[in-house]
């Protein structure tokens, strides 16, 4: 069962809209995604941001299946026994990529704790598919923890994606309620371990606000972040998925958001992508054209 953070809901505001998902493009990548039997954090994830990225022919491919072998309180993922692993998953991830004319394209999976590289295997196998088919296409992958499997890192590295991501998604204190299965410090480490290991490829990670964390735990997490060499910084606002799912504190305003990017900036992060209706991969080939 979980946790509540909050006892009661807040009215969603009139600011945190986003229009529902249509348009020529919107349908076009819907029927591209179904034809090749692929997954898609966009719908799997409910994001309220399909329509306008999809719309601008650009999604993010989840691989390793759909359904999640964790059951954080936040995801709509679907959570149970893990799908067999499909090896021919990667050159369909590519065959879209090249479909959809992709300059950069981003890769997640659901967690794999089935297996013991965490599915780094098939990360590594998707950077190359789509490098192969698409000549010149970024990848961003976005990695679960890997259970601190620190060769699964270096199996993802091994690839050299564009830009390697992993979020740590809440403030620590919150974490036994927020990420079931995750601890704040395995995630620290495999930031730092994929930044000593491969300096030259951008370290991204992202926060959800609203779960009940407090501005300073928002800040020192992000000390803690830049501290470990994190690069791109992506914070938004936790929108509850269902009446299943942990419950919100409060819609953090703009401002405030605004006012975090600003400090993350005089951290030192290169780029911080900060708003209610940013995603982990929202404006994600803008982040990786930092310097």
């Amino acid at each position: 069962m979980l946790v509540s953070i909050a006892s009661s809901q807040p009215r969603r505001p009139q600011w945190l809209r986003a229009p529902a998902p249509a348009g020529e493009n919107y349908r076009d990548l819907k029927g591209l995604i179904e034809r090749l039997r692929l997954h898609t954090v966009c719908e799997s994830a409910a994001c309220p941001n399909v329509g306008e990225c999809w719309n601008h022919r650009t999604a993010t491919f989840m691989i390793l299946g759909n359904v999640c072998t964790r059951r954080c309180g936040f995801c709509a993922v679907t959570k149970g026994a893990p799908l067999p692993v499909d090896y021919d998953e990667p050159r369909r991830v590519a065959e879209a990529a090249e479909a959809m004319g992709l300059k950069f394209a981003v890769v997640t999976s659901v967690n794999r704790d089935d297996r013991e590289d965490g599915g780094a295997e098939l990360f590594a196998m998707t950077i190359r598919a789509i490098r192969e088919r698409v000549p010149g296409c970024g990848v961003e992958v976005l990695v679960p923890d890997f259970q601190g499997s620190l060769q699964a890192v270096d199996t993802v590295l091994d690839a050299a994606p564009d830009v390697f991501n992993h979020n740590t998604e809440t403030v620590p204190r919150l974490y036994r309620q927020v990420r079931l299965g995750a601890r704040y410090e395995r995630s620290l480490d495999l930031l730092a371990h994929a930044k000593r290991r491969a300096p030259a490829i951008p370290a991204k990670s992202g926060l959800m606000l609203g779960l009940g964390e407090t501005l300073d735990e928002v800040r020192e997490t992000m000390r803690d972040l830049r501290a470990c060499g994190v690069d791109i910084l992506t914070l938004g606002q936790y929108l509850r998925p269902s009446p299943q799912h942990l419950p919100i504190a409060r819609y953090v305003p703009p401002e405030e958001f605004a006012q975090l990017r600003e400090e993350g900036l005089r951290m030192g992060f290169g780029h911080v992508e900060s708003g209610p209706l940013v995603r982990s991969s929202y404006h994600a080939s803008e982040a990786a054209a930092i310097e």
